[in-house]
């Protein structure tokens, strides 16, 4: 009689603060009290009026969306369903995984395989002044984060690697956002259509960034390491942008050169991988994000990755270098996705 009575008042309060589960410490209490209450649904003394209010539908009904279920069977098919019915649509994805990436390659093994380092040969002022940029920034950058000691030295390892990648692809990042903001506002101040341009920048944006987010995945960076990328972010896009008001052409050639050094650093990656001196990269599974996006196999691993990875750059060094040799007014000859 004395746990039928406990029973009766815990149900009660169980009633009485069902609503109010929004704070860590009410979830963790409403937890115990819910332990408490299938202990003493198993005792033999509990009265038929507390049993009809355990299965009150509508006592249950307000904790579906937290899985707690008061019964000791697993939860069905049917129950799983009802509480996608009543879940608010920002939690769904606990039960349903979305894709949010813009249309993007996927590359088979025969394309990534076939990836080989070009060269456009300079035609011009324009030309020789975005090849010379990239050049100048190359050698600057690879001289200040060691990595040209490290190549002709053969020292290189992986957090050298990991480090040049995540620092780059912050930087890779920015011209097709930057490109695809300015042509958007153009569009809009002009009343006119954009002739397809914008989404092929985003796409190219996208992209890099999803590179990003796979490296980070091996590696987290450090606040003196982030620092430096808001800094380069935030010169970089202000420079980028200007230029891209004044030469659109220069800065898709820019581009396209800088594509090509980002094809030559991947295949030298892949190359210290298939020499064996970068063995936690031979022997390290693809993160699932990269998985996910690029569609790897569940046996993937980090060279498959840069193999991917590598096909993008030299994709994008392709598209800029076909941008940079057409009018802005131009129709984009690359349908989404492409």
């Amino acid at each position: 009689m004395k746990s039928t009575s406990s029973m009766l008042l815990l149900l009660r309060r169980l009633q009485k603060t069902g609503t109010s589960l929004c704070t860590k410490s009410s979830r963790r209490d409403f937890s115990l009290d819910i332990t408490r209450a299938k202990s003493l649904v198993k005792d033999r003394a509990l009265t038929t009026r507390a049993k009809s209010l355990v299965q009150d539908r509508s006592l249950t009904s307000r904790f579906t969306t937290s899985a707690f279920i008061l019964n000791e069977n697993k939860m069905d098919e049917n129950k799983m369903d009802e509480i996608k019915e009543r879940i608010r649509p920002s939690a769904i994805d606990h039960f349903k995984k979305r894709d949010y990436s813009l249309p993007h390659r996927i590359w088979t093994e025969e394309e990534v395989d076939a990836i080989n380092v070009t060269h456009r040969y300079p035609n011009g002022f324009s030309d020789n002044l975005a090849y010379g940029c990239v050049q100048i920034l190359r050698k600057t950058f690879d001289i200040l984060s060691g990595y040209t000691i490290g190549y002709r030295l053969k020292t290189l390892d992986e957090r050298a690697v990991l480090n040049r990648c995540i620092f780059l692809e912050t930087i890779a990042g920015v011209p097709g956002f930057s490109a695809a903001m300015i042509r958007h506002l153009n569009s809009l101040r002009r009343m006119e259509l954009d002739h397809g341009w914008i989404h092929t920048l985003l796409e190219e944006a996208e992209n890099e960034r999803m590179h990003l987010m796979t490296f980070t995945q091996l590696r987290r960076p450090g606040i003196f390491f982030r620092g430096m990328v808001i800094f380069s972010q935030y010169i970089f896009t202000g420079a980028f942008s200007v230029t891209y008001l004044i030469s659109p052409n220069f800065c898709h050639r820019f581009v396209g050169y800088l594509e090509e050094q980002a094809v030559i650093t991947y295949t030298h990656i892949l190359e210290e991988i298939d020499a064996g001196r970068l063995p936690m990269m031979e022997q390290l599974r693809a993160p699932p994000v990269a998985i996910d996006y690029w569609k790897l196999g569940n046996e993937a691993m980090m060279r498959d990755v840069f193999l991917a990875v590598r096909a993008d750059e030299a994709h994008h060094r392709d598209v800029n270098h076909t941008l940079g040799s057409m009018d802005k007014c131009d129709n984009n000859p690359f349908p989404p996705g492409h």
